[in-house]
Order: structure tokens, then C-alpha cells, then sequence
């Protein structure tokens, strides 16, 4: 990639030297040059335009081969690959028509060049030629929108009734999670009672909210739907996992959703990748501050049985901070919530 960024480099150096001995020449009185281009000018300049199309095809090919792997990594949702046929058709699409218009372009400025023995013909109107270059087009794209507009609603739309249900929030510079104990019902939370130690604002007044835990870690049950309740603290922040294509914006004062389902665990993808610290991650995708860089928060994915097990050796939020609760407690006796034991 560095070698690419140089080459690209010099090349534009060498265009920008040109351009300003180009306007160096100009700027000099002491002769005018006749401007009109000779039949040696048009020669040399279709000649120019052909190679600068065999330039941009071996560059496009080259990029494709070089850094395809980098363009997206292997998906690991059940959409990730609808998303992904979806972009490789869109590109197949693209660069076909791209193809044939540049070729067609840079050839015919070629083949025409100007020469004093022809003469231009002016072809004034073609009905039927606009009329093939206006309807296909027309049709391939309703086709395209239309699958992903299907697709999007597929994922955009309501999540399984079963789905495992986290709540992430983003705050400068970090990411927070809160699970359902085993009641499975997360319980209401409320701006007014973020501080320091309650982050997320736990309204323990809703008996829901007393088995609730936080974890420093997210793990998510590979094959079951999981549904991400997205909200932020403070800025717009945007919760992206690349592995799962899935993004969805934080946006203060209006909750988000999305969901996913996970279709290979963090192990699989270790021995895939052959890196043995691979991990899921959680990044920002909002320029949200100073250290935009540092929001990353680990996910893992774990065959069910083992989600199941590390859920259940979870303790809740009250459970690591009973000090807190007690306090709440006494300062809200009349609308807290009983604890059962």
C-alpha cells in the first residue's frame, strides 16, 4: 500500500512539474506560437489517450489482485453475504459499462483524430441509439434498487422474537454494554442518573433493571439473532462491525436499533485467519472527538451452549456495586425497587 501512495505521488508531481513549465512557457512574450494543433499534435495526442487507457485498466486490474483482500473482510452474519453478492454484482455491473464507454471513448478519440485530409461528419440524432442507452440503464438499476431495497428491509425490518437483546452505549471515548439477567428483560434507564459509577443511567426503580450486568466484554451466541439497543451519551457516535456489515448511528436522544446473526464464532475465525489473537470488534465510524481512534470494544462469539454459560456466571450491576444501591436505596426509598434474594 505505501509503495502504491508513493508511485501515485510522483506521478502527480510529475504532472504538477509539467503544468507549471507548461504555464513557464506561456508567460514568455518573446514570441508567439501558433496554437492551432497539426496533424503530428493529433497523432501524438491520440496516441496519448490510447495509452492512458491501457494505463487505467492495468492500474484497476492491478488494484483488484493486490488489495482485494483489504477491500472487505470475509463475512460473518447471515446478511454479510447478500451484502456482499449485492456489492460484487453492483461492481460487475459498474465496471462492465465502464469498460466498454472508456474503451469506446479513448478508442474512437484515437481512430478520429484530426487530420486535414478528413472532414467531420455531423451526426445530428440517433432515436433509436438514445433510446438503448436510456432504457437499459433504466432497467438494470430498478433491478439493482430494488434487491437491495428487499434486502435492506430484510435487515432493517423487525427482529426475531427470540433475538438476545444488549444495549450499547457510546460515550467519549469508550463503549458500554448492559445485558438482561436471567428475568431476560432489560430494564429502563434514565439520562438523569448517569454519573461517574452508573454510566448508563440504571433506573433501578423498574424491578427489571436489578439483575442487569455490564460486562467488559460483549459476547454474542453464534446461529441466534442478536439485537444491538443503540443510544450515546454525548456525541454521535456509530456502532460498526465490518465482519457482521452491520452500522447503525448513536444518536443522543434517539434511541437506534439493529440486528444480526452471528454465522461464525471468534475461534472459527482465529483458525481461519491463522492470527491467534483475532478478535469481533465494535468501532466508531463517527470522527467523534480527540480520540476518536480509541473506541473499540471486543466482541466474542461462542457456540450457544458456551454463551449460555458464560451469561449465567455473570453477576449484576447492584451485585458488584452494592454500596451504590444501598445509597440509591435510601434516597429513593419510597420509588426503588425490592431486591429478592
Amino acid at each position: 500500500m505505501t509503495n502504491f501512495f508513493i508511485f501515485t505521488a510522483l506521478i502527480l508531481i510529475a504532472i504538477s512539474v509539467w503544468q507549471i513549465t507548461k504555464i513557464f512557457e506561456l508567460s514568455q512574450t518573446k514570441k508567439i506560437n501558433n496554437q492551432i494543433a497539426d496533424d503530428k499534435d493529433n497523432d501524438f495526442n491520440g496516441k496519448m489517450m490510447f495509452a492512458f487507457l491501457i494505463f487505467i485498466y492495468a492500474l484497476t486490474i492491478y488494484s483488484f489482485f493486490a488489495y482485494g483482500d483489504v477491500l472487505l473482510p470475509d463475512a460473518a452474519s447471515e446478511h454479510g453475504s447478500t451484502y456482499d453478492n449485492l456489492m460484487w454484482i453492483s461492481f460487475a455491473v459498474i465496471f462492465f459499462v465502464q469498460t466498454i464507454t472508456q474503451g469506446a471513448l479513448h478508442y474512437f478519440s484515437y481512430k478520429y483524430r484530426g487530420n486535414k485530409s478528413r472532414k467531420a461528419f455531423f451526426y445530428a440524432d440517433n432515436d433509436r441509439l438514445e433510446m438503448i442507452w436510456t432504457v437499459i440503464p433504466a432497467i438494470v438499476l430498478v433491478g439493482l434498487i430494488g434487491w437491495g431495497l428487499v434486502k435492506w428491509n430484510n435487515i432493517m425490518g423487525p427482529p426475531p422474537k427470540d433475538a438476545e437483546v444488549i444495549e450499547i452505549m457510546g460515550y467519549q471515548f469508550a463503549w458500554a454494554s448492559r445485558y438482561p439477567g436471567p428475568d431476560n428483560e432489560l430494564g429502563d434507564a434514565n439520562y438523569k442518573l448517569i454519573d461517574v459509577d452508573n454510566i448508563v443511567g440504571i433506573d433501578f426503580t423498574d424491578s427489571s433493571s436489578l439483575d442487569d450486568f455490564m460486562p467488559r466484554e460483549i459476547h454474542i451466541p453464534k446461529g441466534k439473532p442478536v439485537l444491538f439497543k443503540i443510544k450515546a451519551r454525548d456525541v454521535i457516535h456509530s456502532v460498526y462491525l465490518p465482519y457482521m456489515r452491520s452500522q447503525m448511528n448513536a444518536v443522543p436522544g434517539m434511541p437506534t436499533q439493529m440486528w444480526f446473526i452471528p454465522t461464525k464464532t471468534t475461534a472459527e475465525m482465529r483458525e481461519e485467519t491463522g492470527n491467534e489473537n483475532f478478535n469481533f470488534e465494535i468501532v466508531c465510524n463517527k470522527i467523534c472527538g480527540r480520540a476518536h481512534f480509541s473506541m473499540k470494544h471486543t466482541v466474542i462469539v461462542e457456540e450457544e451452549w458456551e454463551y449460555i454459560k458464560w451469561k449465567n456466571e455473570q453477576k449484576s450491576w447492584i451485585e458488584k456495586n452494592p454500596d451504590y444501591y444501598a445509597n440509591f436505596v435510601k434516597n429513593n426509598s419510597t420509588d426503588v425497587a425490592v431486591l429478592n434474594d
